[in-house]
């Protein structure tokens, strides 16, 4: 296989990221890519390139014929929606990093990829430099993989880490992580999971070939947790993690949620902490695997975007196998998930909802209960949207080991 293919870059965004490929390309010419021109919002900003490479009319790279490649690496979803679609329309071939954009669009991207034939790639937008996309695509055939566990989200594991490990309260962990570049001055998207649930969209696709939005899946992130969890955890020996999770209950069901989740000492996850991502494949076959490293920031993003660049030179694309195995995998609620409710008022929860009930604490300060309930019972319950509620699922159940999950032989 030859290497030859000149790939010509027209790129979107000039921050940490995109000045970091951009001086990586330059310093590496084996890559055989360079960037012809730049798009950026702010003309009269100083930066670290010849200012003829910039301009701010996005439509002198998408209408350009010599521009075989457009890295999209903006923060506004919708706005990359516009670079991402046109670019595909026209042939070019297309990286991105905006899981926001991906999630939201997945379905009119496939049919835009198989419509023009062209390469849309974005190991960035998942886990950062963790090959998560490019594994599940390539390695792990449908009928072999039975989950998908992962903390896939930085910022929220660093303010968990230092609220656990350090008994910080939620509003101070959340300002560090925001003085340390891991959170955003708007942290939404973060802390309330939404990020988390965005990404999981994406890997649905790849580890079962499920075309959903995100709205699809239940997500719960941090801002109801109560210090009185982090007491209860220490209790129990559990570490507190946003886990987004995908588990195969049976031949055509799928459990897919984000919920802070009780990580016990034997997971690998249990010591992936600050800003740190750590993701857990399950196979029928060759048990667990576990990939881990920094799933943000400047270099780790960089290097997935670098990464996807590079697959491009020999014309790279991903196939979406999942999507052709003749099983039509679907996300399901039909499942028992173990889990504990911290509350103020334990008449509050409604404890009809649950099939069981395992432990009721009460004291002056704080009460919970803990048990099995249906996911659907959880996802409707009246109780959960009360912001004074917090909800943590114990791994156990959420690995399988749960005897109501269908055994698969």
């Amino acid at each position: 296989m030859t290497y030859d293919k000149k790939l010509i870059i027209g790129l979107f965004g000039f921050g940490v990221v995109g000045e970091g490929i951009y001086r990586v390309l330059k310093q590496t010419p084996t890559l055989q890519a360079e960037i012809k021109r730049i798009c950026i919002k702010q003309a009269d900003k100083k930066r670290n390139a010849p200012m003829e490479l910039f301009t701010t009319d996005a439509d002198l790279l998408l209408n350009d014929p010599e521009i075989n490649v457009i890295v999209e690496l903006i923060d506004d979803a919708e706005a990359a929606w516009h670079i991402v679609s046109t670019s595909l329309g026209c042939g070019k071939s297309v990286v991105s990093a905006n899981k926001k954009m991906i999630a939201a669009h997945l379905a009119e991207l496939l049919h835009l990829q198989d419509e023009n034939k062209t390469s849309f790639l974005y190991e960035a937008a998942v886990c950062g430099s963790i090959p998560v996309i490019r594994n599940l695509e390539e390695y792990y055939d449908n009928d072999m993989l039975n989950s998908v566990t992962g903390i896939i989200n930085g910022s929220t594991n660093y303010i968990l880490t230092r609220m656990n490990e350090d008994g910080m309260p939620y509003e101070d962990a959340l300002k560090l992580a925001q003085q340390l570049g891991f959170a955003e001055s708007d942290p939404s998207l973060d802390v309330q999971g939404t990020d988390a649930a965005n990404k999981l969209t994406i890997i649905l696709n790849h580890a079962y070939g499920i075309v959903s939005e995100p709205s699809e899946i239940m997500c719960e992130g941090i801002t109801r947790l109560h210090p009185a969890d982090s007491v209860y955890a220490k209790e129990k020996g559990y570490s507190i993690k946003l886990v987004a999770r995908a588990q195969r209950l049976n031949q055509t069901d799928v459990a897919a949620y984000v919920l802070p989740t009780f990580v016990a000492p034997g997971s690998q996850l249990f010591n992936v902490r600050f800003e740190f991502n750590g993701v857990i494949i399950g196979t029928r076959l060759a048990d667990e695997q576990f990939i881990y490293g920094k799933g943000a920031g400047r270099y780790p993003t960089s290097s997935a975007v670098l990464s996807d660049i590079a697959a491009l030179r020999y014309g790279y694309k991903y196939e979406y196998k999942k999507l052709y195995t003749g099983v039509d995998y679907r996300i399901s609620e039909d499942h028992l998930l173990r889990i504990y409710v911290s509350c103020e008022n334990i008449n509050d929860i409604n404890q009809q909802d649950f099939d069981t009930i395992d432990e009721t604490y009460t004291s002056q300060n704080r009460k919970y209960i803990t048990g099995s309930i249906t996911f659907s019972k959880l996802r409707n319950a009246d109780w959960l949207k009360n912001n004074e509620n917090s909800v943590i699922v114990f791994q156990d159940s959420a690995n399988g080991e749960n005897h109501q999950l269908e055994e698969l032989e």
